[in-house]
Protein backbone atom coordinates (compact mmCIF):
# COMPACT_ATOMS: atom_id res chain seq x y z
CA UNK A 1 0.00 0.00 0.00
CA UNK A 2 1.18 3.50 -0.82
CA UNK A 3 1.56 5.74 2.24
CA UNK A 4 0.75 9.45 2.06
CA UNK A 5 2.07 12.02 4.52
CA UNK A 6 -0.18 14.99 5.20
CA UNK A 7 1.51 18.35 4.56
CA UNK A 8 0.38 21.94 4.31
CA UNK A 9 0.15 21.43 0.55
CA UNK A 10 -2.25 18.47 0.56
CA UNK A 11 -4.11 18.94 3.86
CA UNK A 12 -7.15 20.51 2.23
CA UNK A 13 -7.59 17.82 -0.41
CA UNK A 14 -6.64 14.58 1.35
CA UNK A 15 -9.19 12.43 3.15
CA UNK A 16 -8.01 12.27 6.77
CA UNK A 17 -11.01 11.87 9.04
CA UNK A 18 -11.73 8.24 9.69
CA UNK A 19 -15.19 7.38 8.34
CA UNK A 20 -16.20 10.98 7.60
CA UNK A 21 -16.19 11.52 3.86
CA UNK A 22 -17.48 15.09 3.57
CA UNK A 23 -14.68 17.66 3.65
CA UNK A 24 -17.20 20.33 4.66
CA UNK A 25 -18.37 18.41 7.73
CA UNK A 26 -17.71 20.36 10.94
CA UNK A 27 -15.75 17.40 12.29
CA UNK A 28 -13.39 17.35 9.30
CA UNK A 29 -12.94 21.12 9.42
CA UNK A 30 -12.18 21.02 13.15
CA UNK A 31 -9.63 18.23 12.80
CA UNK A 32 -7.88 19.81 9.83
CA UNK A 33 -7.64 23.14 11.62
CA UNK A 34 -6.02 21.37 14.59
CA UNK A 35 -3.62 19.47 12.32
CA UNK A 36 -2.63 22.58 10.42
CA UNK A 37 -1.25 24.16 13.60
CA UNK A 38 0.61 21.00 14.64
CA UNK A 39 2.47 20.20 11.40
CA UNK A 40 5.14 22.82 12.04
CA UNK A 41 5.65 21.33 15.52
CA UNK A 42 6.71 18.05 13.97
CA UNK A 43 3.38 16.22 13.85
CA UNK A 44 3.23 13.45 11.26
CA UNK A 45 -0.08 12.17 9.90
CA UNK A 46 0.65 9.17 7.70
CA UNK A 47 -2.18 7.38 5.94
CA UNK A 48 -2.76 4.67 3.45
CA UNK A 49 -3.84 5.83 0.03
CA UNK A 50 -7.44 4.87 0.81
CA UNK A 51 -10.62 6.45 2.10
CA UNK A 52 -10.98 4.79 5.47
CA UNK A 53 -9.42 4.10 8.84
CA UNK A 54 -5.81 3.32 8.00
CA UNK A 55 -3.41 5.84 9.50
CA UNK A 56 -0.93 6.75 12.22
CA UNK A 57 -0.51 10.16 13.83
CA UNK A 58 2.52 11.01 15.97
CA UNK A 59 4.37 14.04 17.32
CA UNK A 60 7.51 14.78 19.39
CA UNK A 61 6.48 14.12 23.00
CA UNK A 62 7.46 17.63 24.06
CA UNK A 63 4.62 18.87 21.85
CA UNK A 64 2.11 16.13 22.70
CA UNK A 65 -1.32 17.16 23.93
CA UNK A 66 -1.00 14.81 26.86
CA UNK A 67 0.13 15.18 30.50
CA UNK A 68 3.30 13.12 30.21
CA UNK A 69 7.01 13.47 30.80
CA UNK A 70 8.78 11.85 27.86
CA UNK A 71 11.42 14.23 26.57
CA UNK A 72 13.20 12.88 23.53
CA UNK A 73 10.47 10.39 22.66
CA UNK A 74 7.89 10.37 19.88
CA UNK A 75 4.28 10.25 21.09
CA UNK A 76 1.71 8.34 19.02
CA UNK A 77 -1.63 10.13 19.12
CA UNK A 78 -3.46 7.47 17.19
CA UNK A 79 -2.79 4.25 15.27
CA UNK A 80 -5.99 3.07 13.63
CA UNK A 81 -6.54 0.37 11.07
CA UNK A 82 -10.01 -1.15 10.88
CA UNK A 83 -12.73 -2.53 8.64
CA UNK A 84 -11.62 -3.96 5.32
CA UNK A 85 -8.04 -2.86 5.95
CA UNK A 86 -7.48 -5.13 8.95
CA UNK A 87 -5.49 -8.32 8.57
CA UNK A 88 -3.21 -7.12 5.78
CA UNK A 89 -0.24 -5.99 7.87
CA UNK A 90 -1.00 -2.29 7.48
CA UNK A 91 -0.69 -1.59 11.21
CA UNK A 92 2.81 -3.03 11.10
CA UNK A 93 3.59 -1.04 7.96
CA UNK A 94 2.53 2.23 9.61
CA UNK A 95 4.23 1.48 12.93
CA UNK A 96 7.46 0.41 11.22
CA UNK A 97 7.53 3.70 9.30
CA UNK A 98 7.00 5.59 12.57
CA UNK A 99 9.93 3.68 14.12
CA UNK A 100 12.15 4.36 11.10
CA UNK A 101 11.27 8.05 11.03
CA UNK A 102 11.70 8.46 14.79
CA UNK A 103 15.11 6.79 14.79
CA UNK A 104 16.19 8.95 11.88
CA UNK A 105 15.20 12.00 13.93
CA UNK A 106 17.28 10.78 16.88
CA UNK A 107 14.40 9.95 19.20
CA UNK A 108 14.80 7.74 22.28
CA UNK A 109 11.76 5.66 21.43
CA UNK A 110 7.97 5.69 21.10
CA UNK A 111 5.24 6.37 23.65
CA UNK A 112 1.52 5.63 23.37
CA UNK A 113 -1.52 5.73 25.64
CA UNK A 114 -3.19 2.40 26.32
CA UNK A 115 -5.26 0.66 28.99
CA UNK A 116 -5.30 -2.45 31.17
CA UNK A 117 -7.54 -4.18 28.66
CA UNK A 118 -8.58 -3.28 25.13
CA UNK A 119 -10.88 -0.25 25.09
CA UNK A 120 -12.21 2.07 22.43
CA UNK A 121 -10.11 5.11 21.43
CA UNK A 122 -7.00 3.67 23.16
CA UNK A 123 -4.28 1.47 21.71
CA UNK A 124 -4.72 -2.27 22.12
CA UNK A 125 -2.32 -3.33 24.92
CA UNK A 126 -2.04 -6.87 23.57
CA UNK A 127 -0.97 -5.64 20.15
CA UNK A 128 1.45 -3.08 21.58
CA UNK A 129 3.10 -5.73 23.78
CA UNK A 130 3.39 -7.97 20.73
CA UNK A 131 5.25 -5.11 19.05
CA UNK A 132 7.69 -4.82 21.96
CA UNK A 133 6.06 -2.05 23.98
CA UNK A 134 5.95 -2.27 27.77
CA UNK A 135 4.16 -0.36 30.48
CA UNK A 136 6.07 2.69 31.71
CA UNK A 137 3.46 4.16 34.08
CA UNK A 138 -0.19 3.84 35.10
CA UNK A 139 -2.97 6.21 36.11
CA UNK A 140 -6.38 5.47 37.56
CA UNK A 141 -8.74 4.04 36.75
CA UNK A 142 -7.28 2.01 33.86
CA UNK A 143 -4.84 4.10 31.81
CA UNK A 144 -1.38 2.81 30.93
CA UNK A 145 1.49 4.70 29.33
CA UNK A 146 3.36 2.23 27.13
CA UNK A 147 6.74 2.77 25.53
CA UNK A 148 9.18 1.23 23.10
CA UNK A 149 12.74 2.39 23.91
CA UNK A 150 15.30 2.27 21.14
CA UNK A 151 18.07 1.96 23.74
CA UNK A 152 17.84 -0.15 26.90
CA UNK A 153 19.26 2.74 28.92
CA UNK A 154 16.68 5.27 27.74
CA UNK A 155 14.80 7.18 30.43
CA UNK A 156 11.41 5.73 31.35
CA UNK A 157 8.51 8.05 30.45
CA UNK A 158 5.80 8.79 33.01
CA UNK A 159 2.54 10.61 33.54
CA UNK A 160 2.68 14.14 34.89
CA UNK A 161 1.76 14.79 38.51
CA UNK A 162 -1.53 16.41 37.47
CA UNK A 163 -3.07 13.02 36.64
CA UNK A 164 -1.99 11.48 39.94
CA UNK A 165 -4.27 13.75 41.96
CA UNK A 166 -7.35 11.95 43.31
CA UNK A 167 -9.56 15.03 43.61
CA UNK A 168 -10.06 17.71 40.99
CA UNK A 169 -11.75 20.85 42.24
CA UNK A 170 -13.04 21.79 38.82
CA UNK A 171 -15.11 18.60 38.44
CA UNK A 172 -17.12 18.60 41.68
CA UNK A 173 -20.48 19.92 40.46
CA UNK A 174 -22.49 17.98 37.88
CA UNK A 175 -20.85 16.88 34.63
CA UNK A 176 -17.45 18.22 33.61
CA UNK A 177 -16.02 17.32 30.24
CA UNK A 178 -12.42 17.91 29.16
CA UNK A 179 -11.88 17.64 25.41
CA UNK A 180 -9.67 18.77 22.52
CA UNK A 181 -10.05 18.98 18.75
CA UNK A 182 -7.45 16.26 18.20
CA UNK A 183 -10.22 13.79 17.39
CA UNK A 184 -12.76 14.95 14.79
CA UNK A 185 -15.71 13.29 16.53
CA UNK A 186 -15.69 15.73 19.46
CA UNK A 187 -16.74 18.62 17.20
CA UNK A 188 -20.17 17.08 16.73
CA UNK A 189 -20.71 15.04 19.89
CA UNK A 190 -19.85 17.69 22.49
CA UNK A 191 -22.56 20.20 21.47
CA UNK A 192 -25.10 17.35 21.25
CA UNK A 193 -24.58 16.00 24.77
CA UNK A 194 -24.19 19.50 26.17
CA UNK A 195 -27.61 20.32 24.73
CA UNK A 196 -29.07 17.12 26.17
CA UNK A 197 -27.88 18.10 29.63
CA UNK A 198 -29.26 21.62 29.24
CA UNK A 199 -32.71 20.33 28.30
CA UNK A 200 -32.71 18.19 31.47
CA UNK A 201 -31.54 21.13 33.61
CA UNK A 202 -28.45 19.08 34.43
CA UNK A 203 -25.26 20.99 35.24
CA UNK A 204 -22.73 20.45 32.47
CA UNK A 205 -19.41 22.21 32.03
CA UNK A 206 -17.46 21.64 28.82
CA UNK A 207 -13.77 22.55 29.09
CA UNK A 208 -12.34 22.87 25.60
CA UNK A 209 -8.57 22.41 25.86
CA UNK A 210 -7.19 24.72 23.19
CA UNK A 211 -3.46 24.89 23.95
CA UNK A 212 -0.67 22.39 24.42
CA UNK A 213 0.10 23.88 27.84
CA UNK A 214 -3.45 23.24 29.03
CA UNK A 215 -3.31 19.67 27.74
CA UNK A 216 0.03 18.94 29.38
CA UNK A 217 -1.38 20.03 32.75
CA UNK A 218 -4.75 18.33 32.40
CA UNK A 219 -6.11 16.14 35.22
CA UNK A 220 -6.65 13.17 32.89
CA UNK A 221 -4.31 11.18 30.62
CA UNK A 222 -6.76 11.22 27.69
CA UNK A 223 -7.28 14.89 26.92
CA UNK A 224 -9.24 14.13 23.75
CA UNK A 225 -12.37 13.35 25.77
CA UNK A 226 -12.75 12.67 29.50
CA UNK A 227 -16.05 12.95 31.34
CA UNK A 228 -16.53 13.44 35.09
CA UNK A 229 -19.63 13.52 37.28
CA UNK A 230 -19.50 15.12 40.71
CA UNK A 231 -15.74 14.73 40.81
CA UNK A 232 -15.70 11.08 39.71
CA UNK A 233 -14.19 10.04 36.41
CA UNK A 234 -16.82 8.31 34.24
CA UNK A 235 -15.39 7.55 30.82
CA UNK A 236 -12.92 8.52 28.13
CA UNK A 237 -15.08 7.10 25.33
CA UNK A 238 -16.59 9.74 23.07
CA UNK A 239 -20.33 9.76 23.65
CA UNK A 240 -23.15 9.43 21.17
CA UNK A 241 -26.57 10.67 22.21
CA UNK A 242 -27.60 7.09 22.94
CA UNK A 243 -24.59 6.43 25.16
CA UNK A 244 -25.01 9.67 27.08
CA UNK A 245 -28.71 8.91 27.52
CA UNK A 246 -27.72 5.70 29.32
CA UNK A 247 -25.39 7.64 31.63
CA UNK A 248 -28.18 10.09 32.45
CA UNK A 249 -30.52 7.20 33.20
CA UNK A 250 -28.01 5.53 35.51
CA UNK A 251 -27.57 8.80 37.40
CA UNK A 252 -31.33 9.20 37.68
CA UNK A 253 -31.30 12.30 35.53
Amino acid sequence: MELIRITHDNLETEHICCAIANNKDCQVLSKKAWLKERIDEGLVFLKGNVRGKCFIEYIPAEYAWAPISADGYMYIDCLWVSGQFKGHGYSTLLLDECVRDSKEKGKKGLVILSSKKKMGFLSDPKYMKYKGFETADTASPYFELMYLPFDKDADRPCFSSSVKETEHSGTQNGFTLYYTSQCPFTAKCVPLIEDMAKKRNVKFQAVHITTREQAQNAPVPFTTFSLFYNGQFLTHEIQSEQKFEKILAVKGL
